[in-house]
């Protein structure tokens, strides 16, 4: 009875040519596996494609809810943001695909899970820590990084490959970005995006919405509920995160909401260019933050900032199943008792512009902020509040101007 593999499939060129090779290679019986992220139309005719490329089955996972709870919300509740731009699309997805692998491979009986990742890129990294954190003892597949048996080095060699094996597809040689989609953003690498020197060709790129220039001349007010930091409506409609979501795509891809040009670096150690889409993510976090102004203390707001950096990190590095990210997420929730309200903003042309923030529970205190004197806060208390917080500075001063008298005397 031959061994089992699960392929990571998505339908694409490189996953198709796979099949073959595995089959051909190691004589294993392919199962493929396609992880629903909300790819929308990239699914369609997937379950022809990997019979007719020799696989044995073909799962299609729903996981779009579970990635919106479990995933998704704990990032926009810690602020994650890796190096103050990604809003960590790709990176907070390859967990949750790489826990349903391994979860197919348990029921499925397989020795190995295989992924079509490059060995330049994060994903490798992230799909193989999360294989290993929840299955140590499966065998994991790299095609690309195994050199002396993956001989394909263009979409032509792959297109080539297939061809050979019976498998004549509608792929192309031509060239196109690299695109990596789900629901709550779409990435862009390659072709102009590859110099920086070079404006990203917004009219050939954008995916999920226009460019600001192109946005609608007239501005749309928005209105959000949250509970404890989790959305619960849009516009007075309640939904469910995932609809959420969905919603503020639509939105921020009409508005020219959340395109990001990013030069990052790498877990591997070079430096990217790609462009980002993340039309309802960049509203849902601002929508966030905003409702955080309101309700969190200075203390915890700076603490809370150093631990939403920390966890992006954990994030982006694919260290999601580990005892630190958990505790970071568990701190993150503590604060979030509170982040309860309604955040009305306005969307305008690539803007997302305030109109006002309500909280049962906000610490703004309209007597102490007011310009006229309230009765919480007595304005000469401030004088002494000075002289403590200032008295380093002083004794430094003092103690300077001394070093400086004895140099001249």
């Amino acid at each position: 009875m031959k061994e089992k593999v699960i392929l990571a499939y998505s339908g694409g060129l490189d996953t198709t040519a796979i099949i073959p090779w595995l089959k051909e290679n190691f004589d294993y019986e392919v199962i493929c596996c396609c992880i629903d992220c909300g790819q929308g139309n990239e699914l369609d005719g997937l379950e022809e494609r990997a019979k007719l490329s020799g696989a044995s089955k073909l799962y299609i996972e729903n996981i779009i809810d579970e990635f919106c709870d479990d995933y998704i919300m704990p990032c926009v509740k810690a602020g994650a943001v890796y190096e103050n731009k990604y809003l960590l699309g790709t990176s907070m997805a390859r967990p949750v695909i790489a826990k349903r692998l391994v979860e197919i491979a348990r029921k499925e009986g397989a020795t190995a899970i295989c992924h079509g990742a490059t060995g330049k890129g994060n994903d490798q990294i992230r799909f193989e820590l999360g294989i290993k954190a929840l299955a140590p003892d499966l065998k994991i597949i790299a095609p690309w990084r195994m050199t002396d048996v993956w001989t394909m080095q263009s979409r032509e060699d792959e297109i080539e490959y297939c061809k050979q094996h019976g498998i004549d597809l509608p792929f192309s040689a031509d060239s196109s970005y690299s695109r990596d989609r789900n629901l709550w953003h779409i990435s862009h690498e390659g072709l102009e995006l590859e110099e920086p020197g070079n404006e990203p060709n917004y009219e050939h790129l954008l995916v999920l919405g226009v460019s600001p220039e192109k946005a609608p001349d007239e501005g749309e007010y928005v209105t959000m509920t949250f509970e404890k930091g989790i959305p619960t409506s849009i516009n007075g409609k309640a939904m469910k995160v995932s609809e959420i979501i969905t919603t503020l795509n639509e939105l921020g891809g009409k508005h020219g909401i959340g395109i990001v040009d990013i030069v990052e670096n790498r877990v591997v150690g070079m430096k990217s260019r790609g462009v980002y889409e993340t039309p309802g993510g960049t509203i849902l976090m601002e929508a966030h933050e905003q409702l955080e102004e309101l309700v969190l203390d200075r203390a915890t707001m700076e603490t809370k900032k150093d631990m939403g950096n920390k966890f992006a990190q954990i994030v982006y590095e694919g260290k999601w199943f580990t005892p630190l990210r958990e505790a970071i997420q568990a701190f993150v929730d503590v604060t979030q008792e509170y982040v309860t309200g309604e955040v009305k903003f306005k969307l305008y042309k690539g803007n997302i512009i305030k109109a006002g923030t309500t909280s049962p529970y906000t610490l703004y205190n309209e007597s102490l902020a007011s310009f006229t004197t309230g009765d919480l806060y007595d304005h000469n208390d401030a004088s002494g509040f000075i002289t403590l917080f200032g008295l380093p500075l002083k004794v430094r001063a003092m103690k300077m101007a001394e070093v400086e008298a004895q140099k001249e005397n």
